[in-house]
């Protein structure tokens, strides 16, 4: 009989390559030109990233920014959850909070199951355990397509595929 093959689909950023990312965007930001004298900051405390200036549109420059690094660093861009993507006044300065999505909510893994059942190959099962997916299959090959297919499904959540057995 064939052992089961299988792997784990879940949402993980690396805390290194945000702080990293924050630190670059906060140094450009301190040399920039057109950032002189709008009071910009950007900073990541726990699992939010706050950024703030005297005008919306400086706030927006700074996300701009920030989005541009994380993306250079490979950090997807479907981590921020950005709401509305207005920024609020605070008193003389405008602030934009975005925290961090880490982990699937079950409303994605739910679509990711769906879709695994609804257009994968037969034989493939796919179990909700937490805030990951278990995808398991006698046949490696069809966990392959499955990796494929999910890299082609438009979720919420950057997605990794890990734990390859």
């Amino acid at each position: 009989m064939a052992s089961e093959s299988s792997f784990d689909v879940v949402s993980k950023l690396d805390r290194q390559e945000v702080d990293n990312a924050v630190n670059q965007c906060a140094k450009e930001i301190a040399q920039r030109y057109d950032f002189r004298g709008v009071d910009a900051s950007v900073s990541l405390a726990g699992d939010t990233i706050t950024m703030e200036a005297n005008t919306a549109e400086r706030v927006l420059a700074i996300l701009d920014v920030l989005e541009s690094k994380l993306f250079r660093r490979g950090v997807s861009l479907k981590a921020l959850d950005l709401g509305d993507k207005e920024p609020r006044p605070q008193g003389k300065l405008y602030r934009l909070v975005c925290p961090l999505k880490e982990g699937l909510s079950q409303e994605v893994a739910k679509q990711i199951t769906k879709a695994i059942r609804d257009e994968g190959p037969k034989g493939v099962k796919a179990t909700i355990q937490g805030d990951e997916v278990r995808v398991s299959s006698k046949s490696r090959d069809d966990l392959q397509s499955v990796i494929a297919l999910l890299k082609e499904l438009e979720v919420e959540a950057a997605l990794q595929f890990v734990n390859y057995r």
